[in-house]
């Protein structure tokens, strides 16, 4: 009597062969424990992945009996993962980002990009994005971008988990580990002051007077808190902000009353522009301009719609046109002035 069996050459985790529909339920199990280790909760990670939490937890348990090890502590809610599950996590976001890159080399195959490119920017370069994501978008109208707002850690830690495709960051983090980067533009610092301020005259400001302002300043969880911070420093001083806040449009806000003065970055002005009733006014060079850049994890191969990205920047000069902006900004202040 003729057997039949799975399909040769396609071989399970366990040595066992399986066939194309149980490659889609493995990747399904994967991506249900993906959700569930970042949503840290059984009903969220379903709603997630728009399942029932049943059929995620039986999808969860079905993959520890194939795999013969426990991944989740169940408790009366979600504990965590095992040690075992830990290593299968990092396993799901490997092969998920591997089923990833050949949907989109396929497509590229077919002469037209499609998917989701997953993009993490610090909260001070999102600002100079849409200078990126619109001529892509352009250039390849079948794809979708998701963008968000990361701290730098975050980026860093994400990239290496395959949860991000590339991001906006500081080039020059020494924290960014094993990584591929594009330099995009370096950061140019501007006092941003009401009109009637005490240096609003000024055609160029030093750091130490800088700091005896009433401030509005981002946060020191921030890289760019932190990079000012050193600044400051090696000018002898220590500003002590009235106002800290997470965001460039809180920034914004409170600044826009004429109560308080900030640092800013000029790339910021693409976006925000100068607040009627303030000016800007240039601060004296550091000795490291920090530079703003695309980051890549240092892997092969490189997520296609990534490097996509990349080979449009070649055609784009982000650094020329925040630079222009830069300067139709200081003349208007000096204009009104």
């Amino acid at each position: 009597m003729q057997t039949t069996g799975p399909e040769p050459g396609r071989v399970s985790l366990d040595g066992r062969a399986v066939g194309a529909q149980g490659c889609g339920v493995l990747l399904r199990q994967l991506e249900y424990l993906v959700a569930l280790a970042r949503e840290r909760h059984f009903a969220r990670a379903a709603d997630a992945c728009h399942v029932s939490q049943p059929s995620l937890s039986a999808a969860i348990r079905k993959l520890e009996r194939e795999l013969g090890v426990p991944i989740v502590l169940r408790a009366h809610r979600f504990a965590g993962l095992t040690p075992e599950g830990e290593r299968v996590l990092q396993w799901a976001h490997r092969i998920l980002a591997e089923c990833d890159a050949l949907r989109h080399d396929l497509s590229t195959m077919r002469e037209s990009l499609s998917g989701v490119l997953r993009v993490g920017a610090i909260p001070t370069a999102l600002t100079a994005a849409p200078l990126l994501t619109t001529p892509f978008c352009e250039r390849h109208p079948h794809t979708r971008i998701s963008l968000e707002s990361l701290s730098s850690r975050e980026i860093t830690h994400r990239l290496a988990e395959f949860e991000l495709d590339i991001a906006m960051t500081y080039v020059d983090d020494p924290e960014l580990g094993n990584v591929r980067t594009t330099p995009l533009y370096e950061e140019r610092y501007l006092l941003l002051t009401p009109n009637d301020g005490e240096f609003a005259d000024r055609p160029m400001v030093r750091w130490a007077e800088v700091a005896s302002l009433p401030l509005c300043l981002l946060t020191a969880r921030m890289r760019n808190r932190r990079i000012l911070d050193e600044i400051f420093a090696d000018a002898g001083v220590t500003p002590v902000p009235a106002i800290e806040t997470d965001t460039v449009a809180a920034l914004y806000a409170h600044v826009g009353t004429h109560r308080w003065s900030s640092v800013i970055s000029h790339a910021w002005l693409h976006m925000f522009g100068t607040p009627e009733g303030m000016r800007i006014v240039p601060l004296e060079r550091p000795t490291r301009s920090p530079q703003i850049g695309l980051v890549v994890a240092d892997r092969d191969p490189e997520p296609i719609l990534a490097r996509a990205l990349l080979n449009l920047t070649r055609d784009l000069d982000v650094r020329s046109t925040l630079d222009r902006v830069l300067h139709g900004h200081l003349a208007s202040s000096q204009h009104a002035g």
